[in-house]
Parts: C-alpha cells; structure tokens; sequence
C-alpha cells in the first residue's frame, strides 16, 4: 500500500524587532469587538525622524493602535511595523506598553533642555484602554518627579480631566500644554467620522475645566476634513466655542491619506459621502497631501478667525500641532 504524499506546510513568516515582540505580546482581554495584549517594550521615548517640519523632537505612544476608529486616522499606518496589513486592526489590535514609567525615566537623561517631547502622536493616550492600564498616568507621574522638560498631550478624550492634579504637578516644574482634538462641533458627523471617540461637546467641557484649573490648553482643528469638516461657517463656529471654553490657541491642518488610511478612508466616503469622491481622487491621487494652494487657503481663514476671537493671546508658539447629506457643499468646496 502506497503512503500518501505529504501536503506542503506553509512556514510562518520570521518576524523580528517590533512584529516578534508584538506576536509574543499575552492577551489581557477583549472587549466589543477589540483585544487587548500586552507589548514588551525596549524603549518608550522616540526621536521625531519624520521630514516633515515638526514643533517637537520627540515622542511618546503609551499603547499602539486606538479604538476610536477615526476614520481618517494616519496613524493606521503603524500597525504595520508589527507585519499587520489590515488598516481595521489599529482599532481592533491594541497593545499596552509594559513598563512605560521605568523605561521613561532611564531614557529622558537623553533629552536636551531645548527639546520638547509629544505625547500622543500616533495613538491617543486617553483611548478607553486607559481607564483600566492606566500608562499614560504611570507617565505622568514620572514627568511629575522632573523639572525643565516641555511636554504636549494630544488627546480627543475628556479621560484627560481624571488626571487634573497631576497635570497641575507636572505644570509646576515643566513646560506642560494639552491639546484637545475638536474636528467639528456636529455631533451626528463626529459620529461617523470619529466613531468611538468622545463627543465634542463632552471634549469642550474638557477644554474648559483644564483652563479653570490654569493649564495651559488649545484646540487642534486636524485634520480638517475637505468638503465635510472646512466649512468657513462651521470653522469660525469651532473657533468661537474654542474661545468659549478658555482655549489659549487653535490650529489646524489639512487631511493627508497615506495608502494604509485611504484604504479605510476612500470606502467609509464612498459609502457616507459619495458626492465627494471623485472630487478626492483627482485631489489625492498619486499623493498623501493635498496641494499647497488647499493649506494656504485654509491657513489663512484659521489665521483671521483667530485674530477675530483673540486666540493669538498669551503663547504664540504651540508646542504641537449612513449618508450624509449635501446641504452646505458649494460652500464647503470654496476651500476646496
């Protein structure tokens, strides 16, 4: 009796750095349709190596990946370097970094006095994950025991205010701004574009009782969103509740698609905004950045709605930076 050939085995890939530490990573538990695993870190502070001009030199992401879904989220992207293809896995994948506070304070003898650090470029440091792992805390509490650093948290969460007193201490003895992300004040559109994020007036509310507490704190506009989000009425409206609430600045930058967002991004229009595609195909096509002329226009509303609710006051660095209906279009392509 003949033995039966062997069926090929397929290998699994070898996975180094990162994508072996994340394959190793223990799972701590799973939630409504995301997991939660563990990530053996080796480093936590990161030198900002991006050719873009940056306000700051370095960077800090206490989890990789985030489960409020934005849809226009380029940070996608970095899911990547964990051999991980699928753009929906950034929010689906989250991994806690172990040992965060350790691993910070070993490594911020390398920052100069001239150097500032960002917390919160790639994944949001206030994210639900947070409530339960509390990393960005354990940082905090470490910038809490220093003195001289310049450090910016980027956040959509009011999560953030659960840590008032300890902002307020690392204020104290550090350069310390808080930039609240508000990309719109339409609820029903911060729905879809920002799924599992905070609505925006819960992010108002956040704004206002950091500047009560005397923390200095803005609002970041980006990306604004072209023909869904830059409207000049809707824009001067964020800019007047920005003001409201005891902002000290606002800016703002256009939407950028590298090819791991466009491939959530260009479907979720498809589906929501579908008058816009084409428009977005012309405009994106071959790149990630829209032309200079879109920025400059942009820049320049931003720049006079400032002006127009003294939101050029005090600092003018910043230490960072279902169908939908068409009402409003012809407007909203006057940036556009």
């Amino acid at each position: 009796m003949s033995s039966l050939p062997l069926l090929p085995t397929t290998a699994k890939p070898h996975l180094i750095g990162i994508a072996r530490l994340a394959a190793e990573g223990e799972s701590l538990r799973e939630g409504h349709r995301v997991e939660y695993f563990t990530l053996p870190s080796k480093s936590l502070l990161n030198r900002c190596v991006s050719k873009r001009a940056m306000p700051f030199q370095w960077t800090i992401n206490p989890y990789r990946g985030c489960e409020f879904g934005c849809r226009y989220c380029y940070a996608r992207y970095t899911h990547e370097f964990m051999e991980m293809r699928d753009g929906m896995e950034f929010e689906q994948k989250i991994y806690v970094k172990q040992h965060a506070a350790e691993l910070l304070r070993r490594e911020l003898r390398r920052v100069k006095p001239n150097e500032s650090i960002a917390l919160g470029t790639a994944t949001d440091p206030y994210q639900p994950a947070e409530r339960c792992y509390e990393v960005t805390r354990g940082i905090l509490e470490e910038f809490a025991r220093h003195r001289g650093y310049e450090l910016g948290i980027v956040t959509k969460s009011n999560l953030v205010t659960r840590d008032l007193e300890l902002l307020r201490q690392v204020a104290q003895a550090n350069k310390l701004s808080v930039h609240i992300t508000i990309t719109t004040l339409d609820t029903n559109l911060a729905r879809i574009l920002e799924p599992r994020a905070p609505r925006p007036d819960l992010r108002l509310d956040a704004v206002r009782t950091l500047a009560q507490a005397g923390l200095r704190v803005g609002i970041s506009c980006s990306p604004v969103v072209p023909g869904i989000t830059d409207s000049p009425n809707d824009l001067e409206a964020l800019l007047q509740a920005a003001s409201d609430s005891g902002a000290e600045y606002v800016f703002a930058n256009p939407l950028f698609l590298k090819p791991c967002s466009a491939a959530v991004f260009l479907p979720f229009l498809q589906e929501n905004f579908p008058h816009l595609v084409e428009n977005y195909r012309q405009r994106y096509q071959d790149r990630a950045f829209l032309p200079a002329a879109y920025g400059k226009r942009l820049s320049q509303l931003i720049g006079r709605l400032r002006e127009k609710y003294k939101l050029t006051r005090r600092h003018e660095r910043s230490a960072f930076a279902t169908k939908w209906p068409v009402q409003g279009f012809d407007e909203q392509l006057s940036l556009f």
